[in-house]
């Protein structure tokens, strides 16, 4: 395979890549493509190969077999090229302790070649988006964790770079500072960039990812939008919770027929909607009616619309309780 800079293509562009640590650990076979101004996330239980991609297309690990190229670089064959055109953030806190916040943005923005007046212009946009200003002159080793991992991310955004990657990027800051970076990965895919994340947060993926490849066991188990996934596999259910478990089963037995799931842990029990006998809400009117006349005291009842939650869980065929966490590798 060639490099091809300047052709129009695909940002990045991989296929059938290929790293065996094991008979069924690694990754086997992944394909992937992401246009400029796209995101696309990668999700996958623990050890699914998440971050073995990343560090793949990256230039941090050789495959033992497959093709990338990224930004119209071949990776394999002009990894300095294809580090020029790539902007990183991993889960390991690359800064400097020993220096303040500014110094070290203004010198990760020297090693992006900016100029020194637009470094420390550019550094001191970034402190003050990532709520970091007042820390600015203070040495990093007096950061907190959370205040560490932003300044990491704002180092991989001194210059918008024409492809980024973000290995759970989120991971350890507060919601205020999750809903902040959302916001700049989302401005940056509007100004071209192309994104490729891992997150433990399916939510993150739900809100910025255009694509979504779930992967498990080192292979592609099911790509698409978050829309499209969803839709595969989850239709609207109908959540009833009750109080006690002799209520739930009062419930169970009044519901007979309809409850599709029953979680005991929660006390609650769901109806897929479509399979009540009627078209739309006619199973919600069902439900309730008969939960009267059983004279079971429902405490609370919720209209719930498919998640990439379900998507995960389905497709990886785990259970809420032992998947653990659904974006780490």
């Amino acid at each position: 395979m060639q490099p091809r800079p300047g052709r129009a293509g695909p940002a990045v562009s991989a296929s059938n890549l290929t790293k065996a640590y094991s008979a069924t650990t690694g990754l086997f076979g992944i394909d992937l493509a992401v246009g400029s101004g796209e995101v696309v996330a990668l999700l996958g239980p623990n050890g699914a190969g998440k971050t073995t991609a990343m560090r793949i297309l990256t230039t941090l690990l050789k495959p033992d077999a497959g093709e990338v190229v990224i930004g119209g670089y071949d990776a394999l064959r002009e990894p300095g090229k294809v580090r020029a055109v790539i902007g990183i953030a991993g889960q390991a806190v690359s800064v400097d302790d020993k220096l303040s916040g500014l110094e070290n943005l203004t010198m990760f923005g020297r090693l992006s070649r900016l100029g020194k007046k637009d470094a420390r212009s550019r550094a001191a946009c970034l402190l003050e988006q990532f709520d970091l200003a007042a820390a600015a002159n203070k040495p990093v080793k007096a950061y907190s964790g959370g205040m560490r991992r932003k300044l990491d991310l704002a180092a991989s955004l001194l210059v918008a770079p024409p492809v980024l990657f973000l290995d759970e990027p989120t991971s350890g800051l507060d919601p205020a500072s999750r809903a902040a970076l959302w916001d700049t990965i989302s401005d940056l895919a509007q100004a071209g960039s192309a994104i490729v994340l891992t997150t433990q947060y399916l939510e993150e993926a739900d809100r910025l990812a255009g694509q979504v490849v779930l992967i498990d066991q080192g292979r592609i188990v099911a790509t698409g939008s978050p829309r499209e996934l969803k839709a595969r596999i989850g239709r609207a259910r109908f959540e009833l919770t009750v109080k006690t478990d002799s209520d739930l089963a009062r419930l169970c037995a009044a519901l007979d027929g309809l409850v599709t799931v029953t979680d005991p842990a929660r006390r609650t029990v769901s109806i897929v909607l479509e399979d009540c006998g009627g078209p739309g809400l006619a199973g919600l009117h069902e439900a309730l009616k008969r939960a009267a006349a059983a004279s079971v005291p429902v405490e609370g009842y919720i209209l719930r619309q498919a998640s990439l939650d379900d998507v995960f869980f389905q497709l990886t065929k785990r259970t809420k309780t032992s998947a653990g966490t659904a974006g780490a590798d």
